[in-house]
Formats: structure tokens, sequence, C-alpha cells
């Protein structure tokens, strides 16, 4: 089959699932999608892609779940009809669920394989996103045209779980960068340096991190637009601490980091993009 007459079907048209579409249309790919939400269907269809309903999705070669968490991946499996589809979930979801969904998704003759993405919807949608691939590999070999026309790389990180195993530990560092330049700036204007300039310094010096280049503006202009957000954050490292625990192991940063995502939760914050971190630590006092 020509790679680009293979039919492609989208469940969850958010951030990501659009910066998916998009990339995908953007590749000569006829691509199905639907959502929940009317506004996210109206964007969705104005960049090209065909709305449908559940049956007609399934019936694409390949499906991309881009759903919130890992229930409503459970959810999405359990209402499958009979299909041959390989289905993709992009989303971070309990790696120690993902073997007993593929289970279940084989037995209706669904593949299922995991490809959770690091880098942001913006990433995404101009291609330079890493994609943490796991599961058989017949499938992800189906899948390959797809993959390649949406990443600058995918690994291919073995057994089906290790996808988000892989993903949650990045995400572990990648949110506790964030975290760090968010306080270190939040300091720096407290002891009258400017952001901006403050930005260009820690850019220059040993503490470099490419989180300067993805956040620091966002940062320095508070503008917290939405690109992955608060509740996300909050989620994947709800799965990175239960994760931690089972294996025996305490991550005292981990800790801090959830208990200032709950004070954004706390504070409505949760649809802000994951930069506002800043938010919760702007408003710690001083010990003591």
């Amino acid at each position: 089959m020509n790679d680009k007459a293979l039919k492609v079907g989208v469940f969850g048209l958010g951030l990501i699932g659009t910066a998916l579409a998009g990339r995908l249309l953007a590749a000569g790919y006829a691509v199905a999608g639907t959502d929940p939400s009317a506004e996210r269907c109206k964007a969705f269809k104005a960049l090209g892609g065909t709305l449908a309903d559940s049956a007609d999705i399934w019936s694409s070669d390949v499906v991309f779940s881009c759903v919130f968490d890992t229930a409503q991946l459970a959810d999405l499996i359990a209402q499958a009809p009979g299909t041959e589809a390989v289905l993709v979930s992009m989303s971070t979801c309990d790696p120690d669920q993902m073997a007993p969904l593929a289970t279940k998704a084989q037995a209706r003759g669904i593949t299922l394989i995991e490809a959770p993405i690091s880098g942001t919807s913006k990433a995404l949608a101009a291609g330079d996103v890493l994609l943490l691939v796991a599961g058989a590999e017949a499938a992800v070999a189906r899948a390959a045209p797809l993959l390649d026309a949406l990443a600058r790389q995918f690994l291919h990180v073995g057994e089906i779980g290790n996808g988000n195993r892989a993903k949650l530990a990045i995400n572990l560092v990648l949110g506790l960068h964030r975290a760090a330049l968010a306080e270190g700036m939040v300091f720096a204007e407290a002891i009258g340096l400017d952001a901006a300039d403050f930005l260009e310094m820690a850019k220059a010096s040993a503490a470099y991190s490419a989180v300067m280049d993805a956040k620091g503006d966002a940062l320095v202009h508070r503008d917290f637009t939405p690109l992955g957000r608060i509740a996300q954050s909050a989620k994947d490292f709800e799965l990175i601490r239960d994760q931690a625990k089972a294996a025996g192991q305490g991550l005292p940063f981990t800790g801090t980091y959830l208990d200032m995502m709950r004070d954004a939760l706390a504070a409505g914050e949760g649809d802000l993009d994951n930069a506002a971190v800043l938010l919760p630590i702007s408003r710690a006092v001083p010990e003591g």
C-alpha cells in the first residue's frame, strides 16, 4: 500500500490531537477525527480534516488516541467494534495498565502500541518531537510512515508499557527543569534583576537548558497560553509518584512539584501552560 493511502483516524482533538492532525494533513494524509468539543471539531474541520463517527474512525488503518489519560484510553478500547486497526496511544498513561489494555484491544482485533511525545504541542506541529514507541514491531512498522511524518525521531523502546515508563522519567526531569527556571526567575526578580536580562544571562551560563528556549519567554512575559497544561503535568507527576512508590523509591523533588501543582489547581490555573508553575512559586512565603 502507498503510505499516503493509509486511512488515519484520531480520537481527541485537543492540543496534541489537533497538532498531530495538522501535521498529517500537511503531509498529504486524509485524516478523520472526532472530539466531544464542538469548538475543537470546528477547528479540525478548518484544517482540512473530516469529522467522522467512532465507527468510521475505527475503520482506519491506523488510529491515534489523543485522549487525556489511561481511563479514557480504556473506555475507547472497551467501546471499539471489531477491527484490524493499529491503535497508537499518544497520551501519557499508567505504564502498568498498557499490557492489560493491549490484551483487551487484541480481543477486538486491535493492535495497541504506544508513542508518547517528548515535546510540546507547538513542537509537534513543527515535527520537532521525539516519540517513545513501544509494542509489537510489526505494528510499529505499519505505523512508521505516520510516525516519521510526525516527529524528528522515534525510538522503539521495547515492550508495551516501556514507552510510558520512559516518558514519565523524562517528564520528571523536564518538569523539574521548568520549576527550577521558574524559581530562579522569581528569585532574580525578587532581588532586583530584570526577568528578560536574567533569562539571557542564564542561557549563556553553565545552567543552560533547552527549557529556557521553550519556556523562557513565557515566564518572562507571564504568557501562559497553553502548549501543555498544568492539569496534564499534575496528572503525569501523580503517575510518577505512584510508580516510584510501587518500586519502593522516594522522590523528594516530585513531592514538592506536586505540592505546587495542587496549589495551581486549587487556584483555578489547571488550564494554563505548565510554565505557570511560576505562579505557585511566586505565592510562596519565606520560611521562618
